[in-house]
C-alpha cells in the first residue's frame, strides 16, 4: 500500500520525542503495520534523522542517536539548547559527556593502533626468540645423531666397547 509523503512524515513525527510513541501503539492508531513503521524509522535513521526507541531513555540511546543529538546541538546557544533538551527529555550535562566521547573517539583509534603496533612488535620479538631456540635445539639434535652414527661405525669396525672379542 502506498502512503503519501505527508502522512509518512506525520507518522514519523509521532515517533520523535517528546511523543516517542511505541511502534505497536502507533500501528494500531494509524492502521499501518509495525513492519512498515519499523522500515520508515530505519530509512529516516539512515538519512540522519534522530529517532530513538520509544521506551528507551537517553542512556540507552544508540551511539548514532547520541551522535545525532551532539551534531544537532553543536550550533545552539544556551536558550535553544535548553529548549532542545526539554523537547528530547535529556540534560545538557548528558550532551556534554556525549560530545566529549565523540571528540575522544578519534584519539581512541590512534591509541588502539599504537597498542596493536606494540603487541605486534612484542610478538615478532617472541617469534625471533623461539626461532633461535629452535635452531639451537635442531643443531644439538643433529650433533647427537652424528655422534650415535659414529659410535655405531666405531663398534662395527673395532667391536663393542672395552675391546673384548668374542
Amino acid at each position: 500500500m502506498a502512503y503519501s509523503p505527508e502522512r509518512k512524515a506525520a507518522v514519523i513525527g509521532k515517533m520523535l520525542p517528546p511523543n516517542n510513541m511505541p511502534l505497536g501503539r502507533l500501528a494500531k492508531e494509524e492502521g499501518i503495520s509495525v513492519a512498515t513503521l519499523a522500515k520508515w524509522r530505519a530509512e529516516a535513521r539512515a538519512k540522519g534523522q534522530f529517532l530513538p526507541e520509544a521506551n528507551a531513555g537517553p542512556e540507552s540511546w544508540t551511539s548514532a542517536d547520541k551522535l545525532a543529538a551532539v551534531i544537532e546541538t553543536a550550533s545552539l546557544n544556551a536558550v535553544e539548547l535548553g529548549e532542545y533538551c526539554r523537547r528530547r527529555g535529556i540534560y545538557p550535562d548528558q550532551l556534554t559527556v556525549w560530545r566529549e566521547a565523540c571528540a575522544r573517539a578519534n584519539d581512541w583509534e590512534r591509541a588502539a593502533s599504537r597498542q596493536i603496533a606494540r603487541e605486534t612488535r612484542d610478538a615478532n620479538k617472541r617469534v625471533q626468540q623461539l626461532e633461535r631456540e629452535l635452531a639451537r635445539k635442531e643443531k644439538a639434535l643433529a650433533e647427537a645423531a652424528a655422534l650415535m652414527i659414529l659410535r655405531k661405525k666405531a663398534e662395527a669396525i673395532w667391536g663393542p666397547e672395552g675391546g673384548a672379542e668374542e
